[in-house]
């Protein structure tokens, strides 16, 4: 783990470029709703820390959209980019080369035994996520796809009719093929808190028998949904309804985009901590340390039936971005990050529920390892979002020089996924820092 980094000032105009990006990017690549009217500008990155042109330094607790797993400038990802870049920048999958091979067969040993398990590389985890579904629709047979409500899967036309979370969805024609389960959610879900699995299960099955012809390709699962907030699938969930779709014909994908890698904490792969193998795996994000590079685990029967399809992608197994992938594997296992995500995860639940007792606002703490969530809430019994609550305290922890995002259908979740690197002494300044803005509020609305 890397020490603290030192402050340093880079010569960036600031007003010019906030205008430029306006001028010149489009309109729809929107920054985060705190950062609209002032923008956090970040020129550089050192471990778990990232730093704005004034040289001022934040814990990224949103490891940039979870994508940093080891760190900002790791020396070993640095070192095998930049060997990799040297000898070779790009090869595409159409001829040979040892580095995506090499790779896959570091990442098979990580799947679990038993299986037969292939690797298909792509760019993005909304690409693999696209790939997964053709998978499942050429080996099955079959069309229909079942996922959750409340779930992330990406912006590609076939990811986000997966999506249900409402504010990420494409245009109509992108739902086609897909219907939607209700998410078992413990704290807020339909069935009410703490319904346990079983009304789920069996509100599952009714959508597969009265929304499908009852021959589905498969399902999707998030172990932790993220984006929609980080809502676990309660234990038990994941195996059973695996089953049943298994049952309708279909194929069990499970989507570690978020949960993947050890961030979990207790298990490399978020579907391990449910005793449910998946037939298909679908990664990213963290998978490269912050390079473009995803993927599809899969049996190779799968795989197999896919050969009938033509597909290829250019840039999928870029040897630069594998290398990358390859540095994520070797420095979690070298440097014990996953047991890190664990210890920091357990510190950090520890300190919230203290925080829970003493603050109302917070309604629930959930999620394990370094992927978290914070709700919050201006009643606890009605769990009503404290929307505008939970903008505040986002305002003063970064100006206590913490950057923590909301998610959430309702916008009153915060997300804790700093990278994996992250110190018990970050947790407990984090911790502290998050009390003191709680405090505030808390003054605030009794003023």
């Amino acid at each position: 783990m890397s020490a603290q980094p030192k402050a340093t000032p880079l010569a960036v105009d600031r007003a010019a470029l906030i205008e430029r990006r306006a001028r010149f990017l489009s309109p729809s690549l929107r920054t985060f709703p705190l950062f609209a009217d002032d923008p956090l500008v970040l020129v550089r990155g050192e471990g778990q820390y990232v730093f704005d042109e004034t040289g001022r330094r934040y814990l990224d607790g949103t490891a940039q959209n979870v994508c940093i797993s080891l760190g900002f400038a790791h020396p070993v990802t640095l070192a095998m980019v930049g060997e990799q870049m040297a000898r070779m920048q790009h090869c595409t999958s159409l001829f040979y080369n040892d580095e995506p091979a090499r790779y896959a067969e570091e990442l098979v040993a990580r799947m679990p035994a038993g299986a037969d398990w292939v690797v298909h590389l792509v760019n993005s985890g909304a690409e693999a996520i696209d790939l997964a579904y053709a998978m499942a629709r050429a080996h099955t047979g079959h069309f229909e796809m079942v996922s959750l409500r409340n779930a992330y899967h990406g912006l590609h036309f076939g990811a986000s009719g997966s999506g249900a979370f409402a504010p990420c969805r494409l245009p109509t024609a992108a739902m086609q093929g897909f219907v939607h389960a209700m998410h078992p959610d413990q704290y807020k879900g339909a069935f009410g808190p703490d319904a346990g699995v079983e009304p789920y299960l069996a509100e599952l099955e009714r959508t597969i028998f009265s929304s499908t012809s009852g021959r589905i390709a498969g399902m999707i699962v998030e172990p932790i949904q993220g984006f929609g907030g980080v809502v676990p699938m309660p234990p038990g969930y994941m195996r059973r309804a695996f089953e049943i779709v298994r049952a309708a014909g279909g194929l069990c994908i499970s989507d570690e985009v978020q949960t993947g890698f050890g961030r979990m904490g207790s298990h490399y792969w978020g579907f391990e901590a449910h005793e449910a193998v998946p037939d298909l795996v679908v990664i990213g994000k963290g998978m490269g340390n912050g390079l473009p590079i995803a993927g599809v685990v899969c049996r190779r029967e799968i795989a197999e039936s896919f050969t009938r399809v033509r597909f290829f992608n250019t840039f999928g197994g870029n040897p630069v971005a594998v290398a990358a992938a390859r540095s994520v594997l070797k420095v979690i296992a070298e440097e014990r990050l996953q047991a890190n995500a664990a210890a920091r995860g357990e510190q950090l639940l520890a300190g919230l529920r203290t925080l829970q007792a003493r603050h109302p606002l917070i309604g629930d703490v959930r999620g394990t390892g370094l992927i978290l969530g914070i709700e919050v809430v201006d009643d606890r019994h009605a769990r009503t979002p404290a929307i505008e609550a939970g903008e505040r305290i986002q305002k003063r922890m970064r100006a206590a020089g913490f950057i923590n995002v909301k998610g959430s259908a309702t916008r009153n979740c915060f997300r804790i996924n700093p990278p994996m690197c992250v110190t018990a002494h970050d947790c407990d300044e984090w911790l502290d820092a998050f009390d003191r803005a709680l405090a505030a509020e808390r003054r605030g609305a009794a003023a």
